[in-house]
């Protein structure tokens, strides 16, 4: 059903007792009838619409738990969010927002998503907010973070990418849950080695069946014809549009920086003269039997992957994906880049053998040098361990060895974290 057959049946009653109701592309005012779900109404999508306020009343809506309101022209973040006594996911993007009241983080907060608006400032009771496990802010002009923000003891996932940080502050990576960070597109960033791969003509490319589509592109088919001969391979364009983790065209620069390894994706080089301007890489074409590990976070599991529940694992495929994916992201680093984004919905791999390969460097930034980098790259540790440990969570029979060094990874200090290569050699141990 669209909106407007949507918005009708509201109107006429035939919607009581709904949990969810999906308001997208158009609204121009809030429908006082939403109000009248408030006793079963648990998620609300108001995106890309004309709202500029919402109801002084909204808090009415007592048991709403997700509420999107994303391509509104919103310039506050609304303060009667807070009134809302079990919201927990609130994602407003691309609002033109400026200001972020403290009165507008609901108690229960849980996923905040400012993506793409002009923040300044954050409130400095975003850190009183206990439950925060996912903070998504790449693309607004914040130069630095509340120091509340140092309490976060739950927080999983931050973006900060394309901002105005000339440095982190030092208790983010202290944050003893804190697994993915991006913060490209940064001052606080070094600068991405430049790569020498090579320029491929368009020309040179004849393109095939769309293969999937991310925030960031969409991948094809594509055979490329060179001196050396015809070479499949996969086509990545990108769409130029602000995304969750930052900008495309530093995806682009860390692919390209990332070099060659057997267990990533790599890029074989920049596309040269598409005809309508855009920009795109040519990957490596994985064959077309391997699948992704698992799909994304839902709005239930928030920074968690989400698995087949028919998925079984052997101890071999454990052992295999687990080394692929710590060899790969050990190469990053030694490439001066962090990942970002370790998870098993960016990671392919064959089921006949458990061979992987990790993929998506969208949400990579260049690692600065000393203690600072080795305390990012200790932040990505954890993110690694708790791979390692789903997939022990659909393992026929767990290696002992495995799982201590999931615990290891992903203890509360991250002082006190293994290395990579020690990670890697203890994989190699339990072979």
């Amino acid at each position: 059903m669209d909106r407007t057959g949507t918005l009708a049946a509201l109107r006429r009653g035939d919607l009581d007792g709904a949990r969810e109701l999906r308001l997208p592309d158009g609204l121009a005012g809030f429908p006082r009838e939403v109000l009248d779900l408030a006793d079963t109404l648990e998620v609300l999508d108001l995106g890309r619409g004309s709202l500029t306020t919402l109801p002084d009343d909204l808090g009415r809506l007592r048991r709403l738990r997700v509420l999107f309101g994303s391509g509104n022209p919103f310039s506050c973040l609304p303060p009667v969010l807070g009134d809302c006594p079990t919201l927990s996911q609130v994602g407003f993007r691309g609002c033109g927002i400026r200001e972020v009241p403290p009165d507008s983080l609901p108690r229960d907060l849980r996923w905040l998503t400012l993506t793409d608006n002009q923040i300044a400032r954050l409130p400095d009771t975003l850190g009183e907010r206990p439950l925060l496990q996912k903070l998504m802010l790449a693309g607004n002009r914040v130069a630095a973070l509340p120091d509340s923000l140092s309490a976060a003891d739950n927080l999983e996932l931050i973006r900060l990418s394309c901002n105005r940080f000339d440095a982190l502050p030092a208790w983010l990576t202290r944050l003893p849950r804190l697994a993915w960070i991006a913060y490209a597109g940064n001052p606080a960033e070094p600068a991405t080695e430049p790569a020498g791969a090579p320029r491929v003509p368009w020309a040179a490319l004849t393109v095939g069946d769309l293969l999937g589509e991310g925030a960031s592109g969409q991948v094809f088919r594509a055979v490329w014809t060179s001196p050396a001969g015809a070479q499949d391979a996969a086509l990545k364009l990108f769409k130029g549009a602000m995304t969750s983790d930052g900008l495309p065209e530093r995806e682009m620069e860390a692919c390209l920086a990332a070099g060659t390894h057997p267990a990533l994706t790599g890029a074989l080089g920049r596309i040269a003269g598409h005809p309508d301007g855009a920009q795109g890489l040519l990957l490596r074409l994985l064959p077309q039997h391997w699948r992704v590990l698992a799909g994304p976070p839902s709005l239930a599991s928030c920074s968690r992957d989400v698995y087949a529940p028919s998925l079984r694992l052997d101890p071999a495929q454990v052992l295999r994906i687990a080394r692929s994916v710590t060899e790969a992201v050990a190469h990053l680093h030694g490439r001066g880049l962090l990942h970002g984004d370790v998870y098993a919905h960016n990671t392919l791999w064959d089921v006949a053998t458990g061979a992987a390969v990790l993929s998506d460097l969208g949400a990579a930034s260049a690692l600065p040098a000393g203690e600072t980098g080795s305390a990012l790259m200790r932040v990505e540790v954890r993110a690694v361990g708790i791979l390692i440990g789903e997939l022990l969570d659909y393992c026929t029979a767990p290696p002992e060895r495995l799982q201590s060094l999931a615990r290891a990874c992903t203890q509360a200090d991250p002082a006190r974290r293994p290395s990579l290569p020690e990670v890697i050699a203890t994989i190699g141990r339990a072979t």
